[in-house]
């Protein structure tokens, strides 16, 4: 028998699923400190494109994350995509790039 047949993988997906969700949780409220600072001084059409920015980055990642954390629940999950990885990375910048812009 190959080692992978008898694969034990423990609680190794239950840790990965609650890192997924605890990070989704960060993504949220990143994204909502960025919308609200973005719109802070008024409602300006550069504040709105930033928040709908911050929307759309949040939705991205929560995509990803809800996709994982489903792979996650099978006897044998799969690998992460490598779109879904750049896809989680692109979002993970964006939020970067708005608490930088939110400091400034």
């Amino acid at each position: 028998m190959s080692p992978s047949a008898v694969r034990d993988p423990g609680l190794q997906p239950e840790r990965t699923r609650l890192a997924w969700r605890r990070t989704t949780l960060a993504c949220t409220v990143a994204a909502v400190l960025a919308a609200k600072q973005a719109i802070h001084e008024g409602v300006t059409a550069t504040g709105l494109v930033a928040a709908g920015l911050s929307a759309l980055a949040w939705v991205g990642f929560l995509a990803v994350a809800h996709r994982r954390i489903q792979a996650l629940g099978t006897a044998r999950p799969q690998p992460l995509s490598h779109r879904s990885a750049l896809l989680a990375a692109v979002c993970t910048v964006a939020f970067a790039g708005f608490a930088v812009a939110v400091l400034v």
